[in-house]
């Protein structure tokens, strides 16, 4: 029975209500069986585990420097490197560790071409983990 209806008094015509209580109920019943399950399903097993005072020893892997100036210079650690000699370099690294990391830092005037000839011949001596080193700051770049 709606109170206050639109209607004229002299038609009498279904009105279009939502009956929340059916809705209620649902929900009441749903928010007591997920009440009564939930302490069950989090079960655990009371194990006694022994102590042990050891650390973890995580070996440090070997990380090469390569650096390239703006005159296109390449530099492992401190020492400048021709071209040519790149590469035995590189295999000299990976034969000493095969684990080891290349940071890559290139100058903002450096080639292109420098920067993926020294990743390629990188990549042929069997350097696989290759990161580049930049400085933290603002993004010159207006996101994508």
């Amino acid at each position: 029975m709606a109170m206050g209806s639109f209607n004229s008094p002299g038609t009498h015509m279904p009105t279009a209500e939502i009956n929340m209580t059916p809705l209620v109920d649902v929900m009441l019943v749903l928010l007591i069986i997920f009440i009564i399950t939930t302490p069950l399903m989090s079960h655990s097993v009371t194990v006694d585990l022994p102590h042990a005072a050891s650390s973890p020893v995580m070996p440090k892997p070997m990380t090469l420097q390569v650096a390239i100036d703006a005159d296109n210079t390449i530099f492992i650690e401190t020492e400048a490197v021709d071209r040519e000699q790149l590469e035995a370099r590189f295999q000299r690294a990976v034969t000493e560790n095969p684990q080891v990391d290349m940071h890559l830092k290139a100058d903002r005037a450096t080639r292109y071409e420098t920067v993926a000839a020294t990743m390629s011949a990188a990549h042929r001596a069997g350097l696989t983990r290759i990161g580049f080193v930049t400085q933290p700051g603002t993004n010159p770049m207006p996101p994508l």
